[in-house]
């Protein structure tokens, strides 16, 4: 069973763009060092708003991945987006 960490961000000077990019090149090596990790992606939301969505191996990695993302964020886009919700799940079904 896979588990996922989903954050939804608002966007507050910046573009979707701009946003991946910063991720893709900072947030996905900080993800790719943390145990458990499977896979990351940002998804344009359309309203000023975008989500970032991690698998995980466990539960627990997941979780300690919402972690490593608030750092990150903090220090490198914390003037750009504002954390809206984060939630850690485990999937009833994936294919």
């Amino acid at each position: 069973m896979q588990h996922v960490r989903i954050a939804k961000y608002r966007l507050k000077s910046s573009t979707v763009d701009e946003v991946a990019d910063a991720a893709k090149g900072g947030m996905l090596p900080v993800f790719q060092a943390q145990p458990g990790f499977i896979s990351y992606g940002v998804a344009d939301c359309g309203d000023g708003t975008l989500l970032s969505v991690s698998h995980w191996e466990t539960h627990d990695e997941a979780e300690a991945a919402a972690a490593a993302a608030s750092g990150w964020v903090a220090a490198n886009l914390a003037d750009k987006i504002e954390l809206i919700e984060n939630h850690t799940g485990d999937y009833a079904f994936l294919s």
